[in-house]
């Protein structure tokens, strides 16, 4: 192909390819684990196991896209082992994350009764912290996430799996498996007991330690439930209010610390917390939008906004492409990606830009060459093409660009 195994471009041409790293890549990265897990002890070591866990994950995610089934199976075998493995360890049997991970491996496998029983398992353990305690909060809120996704519509859902879950969370009690009904009178308490939490933490004068970065993921995770809660309970409009609500609070809170204490605690912490909340409000609309009658419009204006304040996430700009690839019209989305490449420093925007005409690239070749007579082409396609080389020409003269790798094999490529 006339590259060697170190220039490989699987990352871009899918496909037959070959996925994730070249052989020798991962036995590197596999040698590079197992030297470091000899090296550290205690809570490092944990840190190491939760970081190979959520790499072993990845690969399992990259067979998935890839429909490879085969490849899936000998993945999934090798990264259960693992962890397995960690959590048979004395140190990390009360670890939460890595129960999480190892639930979340099981659901993405299709095992879906045996990640539940793993769910179970962790959260019968994890002691009755309720709402105090992030990693019971994080564990709940993706166990809650998982189980949504398995609605096919928002009606009947207060009886849910997910509802039972967060209603637990409120009660600070042992946590008991799903029997297949939720009270009413579980739901209102645990809706008070949301309210009062978030309510305290919004009202919470920050204090400068190590704790501030655990009160930033606790309050994601609150705001992450409460919102789901609303979501499955009442409907989208009360889940979108505790977003607008958190990130209101996070908004003024942060420019209010900047000015009493200088830039350090605004740039460690609120624009993050406000990030991820971003991201969870982004999400719900999108699922929202796929299994009801939504408008578009929320959450283009939601992502048009989060862009410009958060131009490097690519989370983001994956849901941006996304939603514009249902529209015909290419121009606002071109008008938005000038306005932000123009303003910010971030390479992200450069590459989706150049991705999304590429994508819009390939979708007219694809009618152009559609085996149906003759077809009058409405889009000249090599209008596309010096558009992107233009794309391409601006992203490396940019400052970042011309440091880029991956830019400059995208344009290689492209030119090829």
């Amino acid at each position: 192909t006339g590259f060697n195994s170190i220039g490989h471009m699987d990352s871009m041409i899918r496909g037959r390819h070959q996925i994730g790293n070249c052989k020798e890549g991962e036995e590197l990265i596999q040698n590079v684990f197992h030297v470091l897990f000899q090296i550290f002890t205690g809570k490092e070591k944990s840190n190491l196991a939760v970081c190979w866990l959520q790499y072993e994950i990845s690969k399992v995610v990259q067979c998935l896209q890839a429909k490879k089934k085969k490849k899936l199976k000998a993945q999934g075998r090798r990264s259960k082992k693992l962890a397995k493995n960690f959590l048979k360890a004395p140190d990390n049997r009360n670890n939460l994350c890595l129960w999480k991970l190892y639930a979340y491996l099981e659901w993405l496998l299709g095992n879906t009764d045996d990640a539940r029983k793993v769910f179970d398992t962790a959260l019968c353990t994890a002691g009755t912290g309720g709402l105090n305690s992030a990693q019971l909060c994080s564990l709940s809120l993706l166990y809650a996430q998982l189980e949504v996704e398995l609605l096919e519509s928002i009606e009947g859902a207060v009886m849910s799996r997910a509802v039972h879950i967060l209603t637990k969370l409120t009660e600070s009690g042992p946590y008991v498996p799903y029997s297949g009904q939720v009270l009413p009178v579980n739901i209102l308490k645990a809706r008070k007991t949301y309210e009062h939490a978030l309510q305290d933490y919004l009202s919470k004068t920050p204090v400068f330690d190590q704790d501030q970065v655990n009160d930033t993921d606790q309050l994601v995770n609150l705001v992450g439930c409460y919102a789901l809660f609303q979501y499955l309970t009442v409907g989208i409009d009360a889940a979108i209010l505790v977003y607008t609500q958190a990130s209101e609070k996070l908004e003024a809170s942060g420019s209010q610390k900047c000015e009493n204490t200088g830039e350090n605690f605004c740039i460690l912490n609120f624009p993050s917390a406000l990030e991820a909340v971003t991201l969870l409000h982004t999400n719900l609309l999108r699922f929202h939008m796929k299994i009801s009658v939504y408008p578009l419009n929320p959450l283009r204006e939601a992502l048009t906004e989060a862009l410009k304040r958060y131009p490097s996430n690519q989370s983001l700009w994956r849901s941006y492409i996304h939603i514009q690839r249902k529209s015909h019209s290419a121009s606002k989305a071109r008008r938005f990606f000038d306005s932000v490449t123009r303003s910010t420093n971030s390479l992200e925007p450069w590459l989706f830009a150049i991705q999304a005409e590429q994508m819009r690239k390939k979708l007219t070749e694809k009618v152009q060459r559609a085996d149906v007579g003759e077809i009058h082409c409405t889009i000249p396609e090599t209008g596309l093409t010096n558009r992107i080389v233009a794309l391409f020409e601006h992203a490396v003269q940019s400052e970042n660009g011309t440091h880029c790798p991956l830019l400059w094999r995208m344009y290689l490529n492209f030119m090829v």
